[in-house]
Parts: C-alpha cells; sequence; structure tokens
C-alpha cells in the first residue's frame, strides 16, 4: 500500500499554472519534463507491471542519470499517484445523454475501461492516495452530465462514487481473464471431490455449458445497480 502524506498532495496541486500544468523546475533545463517521466513510466507499468518501474530504469529509457529524476519527481512512490492521475488526462468517454442512466452508464464503462488498459493502476486506485486534477476532471465532467439531466448534486456525487465502488471491485476479477469460459472458470470442479466439497457451485456450474463465455458479470450488476438507484429516486 502507498503510504502518502501532505506531500503527495503538493505534489499533484501546488505550484501549477493557471491551467493546472505543473511549472517548469527551476535551474538550467535538462530535456526532462515532469510529463515526460510520467509518461515513459507508464509505458514501462502497461509493458511490464508495475514492479518495472525503477528510478534507474526509467533514467535508462529516457537517457538520462538518475539524479536528474528526482529534480521532478521525489521517489517512486510519488511517481505512481502521478502516473495514476495522468491516465485521465483525456475527456471522458461519457455521453452528454438525455437520462441519467446512460450517463452512469457511461461512467461505469469508463472506469471499466480504464483498469482493462492499464491493470497495474488498479492496487493504485484502491490504496491510499489524494485526488489528483485529471482525476477530479473526470469527476467533474461527469457530475456535469447529472446537473443537465436534472440530478440533483448531491445525489449525482453519492451516484458517482456508488458506481465507481462497483466498477473497482467488479474489474478485479475480469483483469487477465478475457475470454475465460465457463470450463476454465469452474475447473477446480473436474475433482470429483469439490464437486461434493461445493455443492451449490456444482449445480450452478452444471446448468452452464462448457464452452460458453462467463456471463458479462460486469453489466449485469452495474445495471442492477442503477436499478435500485432508480427506486431511490422514484420515493423520493
Amino acid at each position: 500500500m502507498l503510504l502518502l502524506g501532505q506531500g503527495d498532495y503538493e505534489l499533484l496541486w501546488g505550484d501549477r499554472t493557471p491551467d493546472g500544468r505543473p511549472r517548469p523546475g527551476r535551474g538550467r533545463p535538462s530535456g526532462l519534463t515532469r510529463e515526460r517521466i510520467v509518461a515513459e513510466a507508464v509505458a514501462i507499468a502497461d509493458a511490464e507491471g508495475l514492479q518495472k518501474v525503477s528510478m534507474k530504469h526509467l533514467a535508462d529509457r529516457l537517457g538520462s542519470g538518475v539524479m536528474s529524476l528526482y529534480r521532478h519527481v521525489p521517489g517512486k512512490d510519488e511517481l505512481v499517484v502521478l502516473m495514476y492521475d495522468s491516465l485521465m488526462a483525456g475527456p471522458i468517454t461519457v455521453p452528454e445523454a438525455d437520462h441519467w442512466r446512460d450517463v452512469l452508464l457511461g461512467w461505469g464503462r469508463s472506469v471499466r475501461g480504464l483498469f482493462h488498459d492499464h491493470p497495474w493502476a488498479l492496487p493504485v486506485a484502491t490504496g491510499e492516495r489524494p485526488m489528483g486534477p485529471h482525476e477530479a476532471g473526470w469527476v467533474d465532467q461527469v457530475l456535469g452530465r447529472l446537473d443537465a439531466v436534472g440530478m440533483p448534486p448531491a445525489t449525482g456525487l453519492v451516484a458517482v462514487l456508488t458506481v465507481d465502488c462497483f466498477a473497482l471491485g467488479a474489474v478485479r476479477p475480469e483483469i487477465g481473464a478475457t475470454g475465460e469460459t465457463a470450463a476454465d472458470f469452474f475447473r477446480f470442479l473436474a475433482d470429483p471431490a469439490n464437486t461434493g466439497r461445493f455443492p451449490h457451485l456444482a449445480r450452478v456450474a452444471a446448468d452452464i455449458a462448457p464452452d460458453d463465455p462467463v456471463e458479462d458479470h460486469f453489466e449485469f450488476g452495474l445495471h442492477r445497480v442503477l436499478d435500485g438507484l432508480q427506486l431511490y429516486l422514484d420515493r423520493q
């Protein structure tokens, strides 16, 4: 778990230009920028995993000295926080819809897509960290979409956070399991001892064709979360 403090907040939010970009570092220009360092670190994590991101490996990839990196980033823990926030630098893929349900469906699917594209980011998202400016931008955009369709602001924020929490939990078993069939998922039930040990799972598995993909539990769960929100709004 990342142990973060006030310095991480300042790293994300302090000493920025009016448009939110980090101010250039002091001293002689080196060709390095914080954005370039973070982008290269993300590329390493995407290709090799987060454990392969080290200041030495990063310096080698950038053709720089390790100490030059520390002029822009205090260390790896702080770098990871910046990496995660950078994943949300672009506009969010949430439609400007006529109904809040379509907005929140888009929000949930956007969160899911981020972690499928960057699996290393999931433990970062669920660890201790401050919200960064790009993440805040995503949340602000989806709240704007909900405001446009008439959802009260406080309800909109709770709805966004609820869908976000669902997506974080639901995407975990999906990562690395693309294309998994029912036979793969329940392969431990091939052992008769396990069939007797887990009779209810065995009964469910027996009703699923072995070559069928495992049901898309994400879409099922996301729609049920929104069904519950609809009931809540109806009662208001």
